[in-house]
Protein backbone atom coordinates (compact mmCIF):
# COMPACT_ATOMS: atom_id res chain seq x y z
CA UNK A 1 0.00 0.00 0.00
CA UNK A 2 1.39 3.15 -0.51
CA UNK A 3 1.91 6.21 2.27
CA UNK A 4 0.28 9.18 1.58
CA UNK A 5 2.45 12.19 1.30
CA UNK A 6 2.37 14.91 3.63
CA UNK A 7 0.85 17.68 0.84
CA UNK A 8 -1.41 14.76 0.12
CA UNK A 9 -2.16 14.80 3.86
CA UNK A 10 -2.85 17.98 4.24
CA UNK A 11 -4.78 18.16 0.95
CA UNK A 12 -7.14 15.38 2.42
CA UNK A 13 -7.40 16.77 5.89
CA UNK A 14 -8.60 20.66 4.31
CA UNK A 15 -11.34 18.80 1.76
CA UNK A 16 -12.59 16.66 5.23
CA UNK A 17 -12.46 19.76 7.25
CA UNK A 18 -14.43 21.25 4.77
CA UNK A 19 -16.50 18.73 3.97
CA UNK A 20 -17.25 16.74 7.14
CA UNK A 21 -18.97 13.25 6.05
CA UNK A 22 -22.78 13.06 6.81
CA UNK A 23 -23.42 9.99 9.14
CA UNK A 24 -26.65 10.96 10.58
CA UNK A 25 -29.50 7.51 9.58
CA UNK A 26 -26.31 5.59 9.18
CA UNK A 27 -27.08 2.28 11.80
CA UNK A 28 -24.66 2.41 14.22
CA UNK A 29 -22.27 -0.56 15.56
CA UNK A 30 -22.33 -3.51 18.22
CA UNK A 31 -22.44 -1.26 21.06
CA UNK A 32 -23.94 1.50 19.95
CA UNK A 33 -27.11 -0.68 18.88
CA UNK A 34 -27.06 -1.90 22.47
CA UNK A 35 -26.88 0.90 24.46
CA UNK A 36 -30.27 0.79 26.35
CA UNK A 37 -29.11 -2.73 27.67
CA UNK A 38 -26.26 -1.40 29.58
CA UNK A 39 -26.28 -0.28 33.07
CA UNK A 40 -24.32 0.01 36.01
CA UNK A 41 -24.62 -2.03 38.48
CA UNK A 42 -23.38 -1.66 42.23
CA UNK A 43 -20.13 -3.72 43.63
CA UNK A 44 -22.96 -5.91 45.46
CA UNK A 45 -25.28 -6.76 42.76
CA UNK A 46 -22.68 -7.26 40.50
CA UNK A 47 -20.74 -9.73 42.72
CA UNK A 48 -23.75 -11.56 42.99
CA UNK A 49 -24.40 -12.23 39.71
CA UNK A 50 -21.15 -12.69 39.08
CA UNK A 51 -20.71 -15.29 42.05
CA UNK A 52 -24.08 -17.21 40.95
CA UNK A 53 -23.15 -17.28 37.17
CA UNK A 54 -19.85 -19.45 38.28
CA UNK A 55 -21.84 -21.27 40.82
CA UNK A 56 -24.44 -22.10 38.33
CA UNK A 57 -22.60 -22.17 35.03
CA UNK A 58 -23.94 -19.23 33.35
CA UNK A 59 -23.76 -16.20 31.70
CA UNK A 60 -24.49 -13.53 34.03
CA UNK A 61 -27.10 -12.24 31.25
CA UNK A 62 -28.64 -16.00 31.54
CA UNK A 63 -28.94 -15.30 35.47
CA UNK A 64 -31.01 -11.74 35.05
CA UNK A 65 -33.04 -13.36 32.67
CA UNK A 66 -34.22 -15.62 35.19
CA UNK A 67 -34.26 -12.92 38.24
CA UNK A 68 -36.56 -11.05 35.82
CA UNK A 69 -38.97 -13.71 35.17
CA UNK A 70 -39.26 -14.61 38.52
CA UNK A 71 -39.94 -11.31 39.38
CA UNK A 72 -42.52 -11.05 37.11
CA UNK A 73 -43.87 -14.46 38.09
CA UNK A 74 -43.91 -13.30 41.68
CA UNK A 75 -45.82 -10.10 41.20
CA UNK A 76 -48.77 -11.73 38.98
Amino acid sequence: MARMTEEEAWALDDEVTRNPPNVAGIPGGFFTDRRDYMVMLDQFSAGYIKSAAEAEHKTPTQIIGELIRDKIVVSS
